[in-house]
């Protein structure tokens, strides 16, 4: 059996990588690894978010099944449990508050870093001041008012609530050391999540001078709660750090690959995606909300095994589990939903003339849903926290308008009828699914991790 190496980045749009066209050197090493790998070059996450992503890149289903994707029920399978059952030992290192142990994230590991022992003082701060204050009271309200000054004004550092891409390769790469084969790990990197904060080196690939850690939190803070105050200049310095990010990755990505596959003895696959992009005033906002654009959907995906290519079919990450399974010579459970790419790569098969991402409930009012195809893509439900609320529905024609502007819902009626039939039949699949789902009590110290990523 091969062992299996899973790469994944937070919030890597597709159109900021090399081979996709991306006029800056963001990412020579991937670049020159898709050289002589499996490239899908149109690949789409099924969920526009972190814990909308990642119910289908590990368990291979969709982000509503099983009681929906606040957690990973035992009713889904990971990736993860499928290999340990064959005898793979295990190890996970990320640091994202949603893919905690809690959430369901760790079953099925040998190892599992991805604790809250990563989150900094600043943060550790907050928690005590929630925790010993009434938050009625006027001193909370005092220091409340402090803290998110003291980001918004003088862009005081908000608390580091993920590990550098840099010790988090370190970490990675000890366990691989003292691995016993077949090993199965997977490393999730969050440098290109903001704030961007690039080391200074990596800035200077893209600017003539460097962001410092304030003004990026500075800026971080403004593109969240005032994205139209945002000048030309601070969007320029906004990708700037963001592409420096990504070519921080790009380096510790290579070396966790170098290294990993020089310290095992047996032949290791690799696949290397996003779980999600970014949005940079695109359509009106920043960040990654559910606004279902390809800004957020559409992510690289690079499987390095047996040979090589490129293939232009619509693929989505559901079908990466199950593919590298197959390549690792087990048995794809039941549970999964995608399909293996190894037909494809291999025979040139492939079926699937559509790929679906999803967001909110199953309850009428709150189910959204893109559909989309090579040449249309259909949105039920915008994003509603935002204050630029989308309409119901959306219906684009990405051959003629392939930036997503012109909403032609109301002008091709029975196109637009064709998309809402196939996406209430795929929410009908959805409830047979359906259950009920105890929530995940979060202490503390997570939801301050997650407050000072934008989440809350």
């Amino acid at each position: 059996m091969k062992n299996v190496l899973l790469v994944t980045v937070d919030s890597l749009r597709a159109d900021h990588v090399g081979y996709h066209g991306y006029d800056r050197d963001t990412t020579p090493n991937l670049d020159r690894r898709a050289e002589s790998a499996h490239v899908f070059s149109n690949a789409f996450s099924n969920g526009c978010s972190t814990r909308r992503s990642f119910p289908s890149i590990l368990s291979s289903t969709y982000p509503l099944m099983h009681g929906g994707f606040e957690r990973i029920t035992e009713d889904r399978t990971l990736i993860s449990e499928a290999l340990a059952e064959q005898g793979y030992e295990t190890g996970g290192f990320q640091s994202n508050p949603f893919l905690l142990a809690e959430f369901g994230y760790g079953r099925g590991y040998d190892h599992y870093f991805g604790s809250n022992a990563e989150a900094s003082s600043t943060s550790k701060l907050r928690q005590f001041v929630k925790q010993s204050f009434d938050e009625d009271g006027a001193a909370f309200q005092l220091l409340k008012s402090a803290f998110d000054f003291s980001e918004r004004a003088l862009g005081y550092n908000p608390g580091e609530s993920s590990v550098p891409a840099d010790v988090k390769t370190d970490k990675a790469l000890e366990w691989v050391s003292d691995v016993s084969e077949p090993a199965f790990l997977w490393v999730h990197y969050m440098d290109v999540h903001h704030p961007y904060h690039p080391p200074a080196e990596h800035q200077l690939e893209f600017r003539d001078s460097v962001v410092s850690k304030r003004e990026s939190v500075k800026l971080r803070r403004k593109m969240l709660e005032a994205p139209d105050e945002i000048t030309d200049g601070e969007l320029q310095t906004i990708l700037d750090i963001y592409d420096g990010e990504v070519r921080f990755f790009d380096e510790q990505m290579d070396r966790l690959i170098r290294e990993t596959r020089a310290s095992l003895s047996g032949e290791t696959v690799v696949a290397i995606t996003s779980d999600h992009g970014d949005e940079f005033n695109d359509h009106h906002g920043f960040a990654h909300y559910d606004t279902f654009y390809d800004e957020l959907l559409h992510v690289p995906l690079v499987i390095d095994a047996d040979g090589s290519g490129r293939y232009d079919e619509l693929v989505s990450l559901l079908d990466l589990a199950p593919t590298l399974l197959d390549y690792a010579g087990v048995d794809v459970p039941e549970t999964f939903v995608g399909d293996s790419l190894v037909s494809l790569v291999e025979h040139g098969d492939w079926n699937k003339d559509a790929v679906i991402a999803e967001s909110g409930t199953l309850a009428d009012e709150e189910f959204r849903c893109a559909y989309r195809t090579d040449s249309w893509k259909y949105i039920r439900g915008g994003d509603h926290k935002r204050a630029d609320a989308k309409p119901e529905e959306e219906l684009y024609d990405l051959v003629e308008d392939p930036e997503e502007r012109e909403n032609v819902v109301e002008a091709v009626p029975g196109r637009a009828s064709e998309f809402r039939d196939a996406v209430l039949a795929h929410k009908r699949t959805l409830e047979e699914t359906d259950r009920s789902v105890a929530e995940v009590a979060i202490d503390d110290e997570t939801q301050q991790r997650l407050e000072d990523l934008g989440y809350k």
